[in-house]
């Protein structure tokens, strides 16, 4: 089976072709190309969407024609279309539903509504020649934490077809406090990378931030907090600061250090707690904060600690941020086709 994966729910746009055989435990990425408007939202300090649909209304055919021309295929060689339905941007949304529906009624094509959420968990099913065979397999039951700008989610998956959420956060997400405490730093959106990078010569226990709910005993998140108590220890650092209220390179290093170990530590206790109390054979990541190298480190040494038999899958860093090669995945593993009269943009969608 071949699937072409369209991505339009924020401000990339993204056309993948993947191809599987039935009963794949894992599938092939043939093409995955990606456009985004990121650098224009740089210059606001966040994404502005009636750009990122104009933006993503001039793409979104160029992208695709691209993703075809890179998997060496045409649309007869496409058996089904995958479309990001929702949660995201409704404009965002549009361009990509409306596009995969007019391609659908033209080709004759069946198309596969995708959960943009579930979206990334499915990154970990794409084959990675880095991975030893041995390991790609998922095994059932299996945590998945998908934390990203918008979402911090913790989910159960019994099966394919079979996913509950366990938790998710009730304020801000992690990528949204990394992101709104960069801005405090005077970092430019997105600022998660920048402290990641700062934080590498950061001291981890200068600053003592809240571990916001890691000992509440559920799966809920919430980040508020830490970006409370981050922007009064700005105030604080700016009072004592040069005449100019700027802060020293070591100070703003040990703080990105500080402030991603705290992060850290709630979303590995968290799940952690999840996996053993269903039992989970597998863990596995998704979404834009996945690419944290940091994270992934901490993650693999804990379940190490614990010597735990739990197998450990987390996408490329390519495959961490949106991109329709999740899509065509998600499609594959929870194929269910209908008709492109019956397909709608939903932003408010969560996990149903």
């Amino acid at each position: 089976m071949i699937i072409l994966g369209i991505e339009t729910s924020c401000d990339e746009t993204s056309a993948a072709i993947i191809e599987a055989k039935p009963k794949s435990k894992y599938i092939n990425l043939l093409s995955n190309v990606t456009s985004s408007s990121l650098l224009l939202h740089a210059k606001t300090g966040g994404i502005i969407p009636e750009i990122a649909a104009r933006k993503q209304v001039e793409y979104i055919i160029p992208v695709i024609e691209k993703a075809l021309s890179d998997a060496n295929t045409d649309f007869n060689n496409v058996d089904n279309i995958a479309v990001t339905v929702g949660p995201g941007l409704i404009g965002s949304l549009l361009v990509g539903v409306e596009t995969a529906k007019t391609l659908g009624y033209f080709l004759n094509k069946p198309i596969v509504p995708v959960n943009h959420l579930i979206g990334h968990i499915y990154s970990n099913f794409i084959d990675q020649p880095s991975v030893d065979r041995r390991l790609k397999a998922v095994d059932f039951p299996a945590i998945a934490l998908i934390v990203s700008g918008g979402h911090t989610d913790l989910v159960l998956m019994k099966n394919h077809n079979d996913l509950k959420l366990l938790g998710g956060t009730r304020d801000d997400a992690a990528g949204e406090a990394f992101d709104k405490i960069g801005r405090l730093l005077g970092m430019s959106y997105p600022a998660g990378p920048t402290i990641e990078k700062r934080a590498q010569n950061g001291n981890p226990k200068r600053f003592n931030f809240p571990r916001p709910m890691i000992d509440s005993g559920d799966f809920e998140f919430s980040f508020s907090g830490l970006k409370t108590a981050a922007l009064r220890e700005v105030r604080t650092m700016k009072q004592f600061a040069s005449p100019t209220g700027g802060l020293n390179n070591e100070t703003i290093c040990d703080f990105s250090a500080s402030l991603q170990q705290a992060i850290i530590d709630v979303l590995i206790k968290k799940t952690l707690k999840a996996a053993q109390k269903y039992n989970a054979k597998s863990i596995l990541l998704g979404g834009g904060v996945a690419a944290n190298s940091k994270l992934r480190e901490d993650l693999k040494s804990s379940i190490v600690n614990l010597k735990s038999s739990i197998k450990l899958f987390v996408p490329t860093k390519s495959l961490c941020t949106d991109n329709g090669g999740m899509i065509a995945s998600a499609a594959f593993f929870n194929h269910k086709p209908i008709s492109w009269k019956k397909i709608t943009a939903n932003p408010e969608l969560y996990f149903d």
